[in-house]
């Protein structure tokens, strides 16, 4: 199991929001570490409080889904929009994906479908 580099548990430790975000999607992978949905919540937060849009959408789809947290639809709806309103376009996918399957709302999910046509 190849793990992180010291160099990359800098970067980190130190507060680079991208490598915190990669650090979640590795605990979240079990990508040479142990499996571990707390500790991809915990990195993806500290980059998503931090303004990091693709955090911030991994944040969304953790809470949309339960996975590592309980399932909540307005946190994750609170998530994706921050992201969303940055202009990341995965989560504008998904804030249409919340509102058309979890929340039923044709109309708004109709609305974030077409920002990404």
């Amino acid at each position: 199991m190849l793990r992180p580099s010291k160099w990359y548990l800098k970067a980190v430790e130190k507060g680079h929001t991208d490598a915190q975000n990669n650090m979640g999607w590795i605990y979240q992978n079990g990508r040479g570490v142990p499996q571990d949905d707390a500790k991809a919540i915990k990195w993806y937060l500290k980059a998503a409080e931090k303004g990091h849009a693709a955090a911030q959408n991994n944040l969304g789809f953790m809470y949309q889904n339960g996975i590592g947290v309980q399932q909540d639809y307005a946190k994750a709806v609170k998530w994706y929009l921050k992201a969303a309103e940055q202009g990341h376009a995965y989560a504008q996918y998904n804030m249409g994906l919340i509102y058309s399957s979890g929340l039923q709302d044709y109309a708004e999910a109709a609305r974030w479908f077409f920002k990404i046509c």
